[in-house]
Protein backbone atom coordinates (compact mmCIF):
# COMPACT_ATOMS: atom_id res chain seq x y z
CA UNK A 1 0.00 0.00 0.00
CA UNK A 2 1.47 3.34 -1.01
CA UNK A 3 2.14 5.90 1.61
CA UNK A 4 0.14 9.10 1.92
CA UNK A 5 3.13 11.21 0.98
CA UNK A 6 3.73 9.27 -2.22
CA UNK A 7 0.13 9.52 -3.29
CA UNK A 8 0.01 13.31 -2.81
CA UNK A 9 3.10 13.85 -4.95
CA UNK A 10 1.48 12.36 -8.03
CA UNK A 11 -1.68 14.41 -7.70
CA UNK A 12 -2.35 17.89 -8.91
CA UNK A 13 0.72 20.02 -9.64
CA UNK A 14 0.86 23.71 -8.77
CA UNK A 15 0.76 26.13 -11.66
CA UNK A 16 4.07 27.96 -12.16
CA UNK A 17 3.02 30.20 -15.07
CA UNK A 18 0.72 33.22 -15.09
CA UNK A 19 -2.20 33.06 -17.47
CA UNK A 20 -1.75 36.15 -19.73
CA UNK A 21 -4.99 35.81 -21.73
CA UNK A 22 -7.25 37.77 -19.31
CA UNK A 23 -4.61 40.48 -18.99
CA UNK A 24 -4.38 40.86 -22.78
CA UNK A 25 -8.19 40.96 -23.07
CA UNK A 26 -8.42 43.77 -20.53
CA UNK A 27 -5.67 45.75 -22.26
CA UNK A 28 -7.37 45.43 -25.67
CA UNK A 29 -10.68 46.62 -24.23
CA UNK A 30 -8.95 49.63 -22.64
CA UNK A 31 -7.16 50.40 -25.90
CA UNK A 32 -10.44 50.42 -27.80
CA UNK A 33 -12.10 52.64 -25.18
CA UNK A 34 -9.25 55.18 -25.34
CA UNK A 35 -9.20 55.14 -29.14
CA UNK A 36 -12.93 55.91 -29.25
CA UNK A 37 -12.91 58.62 -26.56
CA UNK A 38 -9.67 60.42 -27.58
CA UNK A 39 -11.20 62.35 -30.51
CA UNK A 40 -14.10 63.47 -28.30
CA UNK A 41 -11.87 65.24 -25.78
CA UNK A 42 -11.79 68.99 -26.44
CA UNK A 43 -8.39 70.61 -26.55
CA UNK A 44 -7.68 73.57 -24.29
CA UNK A 45 -8.08 76.94 -25.96
CA UNK A 46 -5.85 79.76 -24.76
CA UNK A 47 -7.80 82.98 -24.56
CA UNK A 48 -5.21 85.73 -24.93
CA UNK A 49 -5.92 89.18 -23.51
CA UNK A 50 -6.55 92.05 -25.84
CA UNK A 51 -4.80 95.39 -25.61
CA UNK A 52 -6.35 98.79 -25.39
CA UNK A 53 -5.06 102.31 -25.81
CA UNK A 54 -3.77 104.24 -22.85
CA UNK A 55 -5.64 107.35 -21.79
CA UNK A 56 -2.51 109.48 -21.98
CA UNK A 57 1.02 108.95 -23.18
CA UNK A 58 3.75 109.13 -20.51
CA UNK A 59 6.00 112.18 -20.61
CA UNK A 60 9.16 110.12 -21.20
CA UNK A 61 9.36 106.67 -22.78
CA UNK A 62 12.46 104.54 -23.18
CA UNK A 63 12.17 102.07 -26.05
CA UNK A 64 14.42 99.04 -26.49
CA UNK A 65 14.30 97.87 -30.10
CA UNK A 66 15.22 94.27 -30.91
CA UNK A 67 15.87 94.08 -34.64
CA UNK A 68 15.43 91.08 -36.91
CA UNK A 69 19.18 90.45 -36.58
CA UNK A 70 18.66 90.41 -32.74
CA UNK A 71 20.82 93.53 -32.26
CA UNK A 72 19.62 95.98 -29.62
CA UNK A 73 19.02 99.69 -30.03
CA UNK A 74 17.86 102.22 -27.44
CA UNK A 75 15.49 105.07 -28.34
CA UNK A 76 14.43 107.79 -25.91
CA UNK A 77 11.40 109.99 -26.70
CA UNK A 78 11.31 109.23 -30.45
CA UNK A 79 14.93 110.32 -31.01
CA UNK A 80 17.33 108.39 -33.23
CA UNK A 81 18.05 104.93 -31.79
CA UNK A 82 21.53 104.16 -30.47
CA UNK A 83 22.98 100.65 -30.87
CA UNK A 84 24.23 98.81 -27.77
CA UNK A 85 24.91 95.31 -26.44
CA UNK A 86 22.97 93.28 -23.91
CA UNK A 87 25.66 93.91 -21.26
CA UNK A 88 25.30 97.71 -21.64
CA UNK A 89 21.49 97.67 -21.75
CA UNK A 90 20.74 97.79 -18.02
CA UNK A 91 23.21 100.60 -17.29
CA UNK A 92 21.99 102.67 -20.25
CA UNK A 93 18.33 102.31 -19.28
CA UNK A 94 19.02 103.20 -15.63
CA UNK A 95 21.00 106.25 -16.79
CA UNK A 96 18.15 107.37 -19.08
CA UNK A 97 15.65 106.92 -16.24
CA UNK A 98 17.67 109.35 -14.15
CA UNK A 99 16.82 107.70 -10.84
CA UNK A 100 13.07 107.69 -11.53
CA UNK A 101 12.06 104.01 -11.58
CA UNK A 102 8.55 104.95 -12.78
CA UNK A 103 9.76 105.87 -16.28
CA UNK A 104 8.33 103.09 -18.50
CA UNK A 105 10.52 100.92 -20.71
CA UNK A 106 8.90 99.47 -23.83
CA UNK A 107 10.41 96.55 -25.75
CA UNK A 108 9.71 96.62 -29.49
CA UNK A 109 10.73 93.48 -31.32
CA UNK A 110 10.55 92.48 -34.95
CA UNK A 111 8.00 89.77 -35.69
CA UNK A 112 10.73 87.37 -36.85
CA UNK A 113 12.79 87.65 -33.64
CA UNK A 114 12.90 84.54 -31.47
CA UNK A 115 10.87 84.72 -28.28
CA UNK A 116 13.94 83.78 -26.26
CA UNK A 117 15.72 87.01 -27.27
CA UNK A 118 12.83 89.18 -26.07
CA UNK A 119 12.63 87.29 -22.77
CA UNK A 120 16.39 87.71 -22.30
CA UNK A 121 16.01 91.50 -22.70
CA UNK A 122 13.09 91.57 -20.24
CA UNK A 123 15.03 89.48 -17.73
CA UNK A 124 18.08 91.75 -17.99
CA UNK A 125 15.96 94.83 -17.32
CA UNK A 126 14.08 93.29 -14.41
CA UNK A 127 17.28 92.06 -12.77
CA UNK A 128 18.63 95.61 -13.00
CA UNK A 129 15.65 96.88 -11.00
CA UNK A 130 13.60 98.39 -13.83
CA UNK A 131 10.02 98.06 -12.59
CA UNK A 132 7.87 99.18 -15.52
CA UNK A 133 8.72 96.97 -18.51
CA UNK A 134 6.16 96.46 -21.26
CA UNK A 135 5.90 95.08 -24.77
CA UNK A 136 5.02 97.16 -27.79
CA UNK A 137 2.20 95.76 -29.91
CA UNK A 138 0.85 96.65 -33.30
CA UNK A 139 -2.64 98.10 -33.14
CA UNK A 140 -4.95 96.57 -35.67
CA UNK A 141 -7.60 93.96 -36.24
CA UNK A 142 -7.06 90.69 -34.38
CA UNK A 143 -5.66 87.92 -36.51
Amino acid sequence: MPSVAGRGGRGRRSMNEINMVPFIDVMLVLLIIFMVTAPLITTGVVDLPSVGKSAQRPSKVIEVIVGSDEKLRLRVDQQDPVGLGLGQLAASVRQQQGGNAEVPVVISADKSVRYESVVRVMDTLQRAGVRRVGLSVKQGPPS
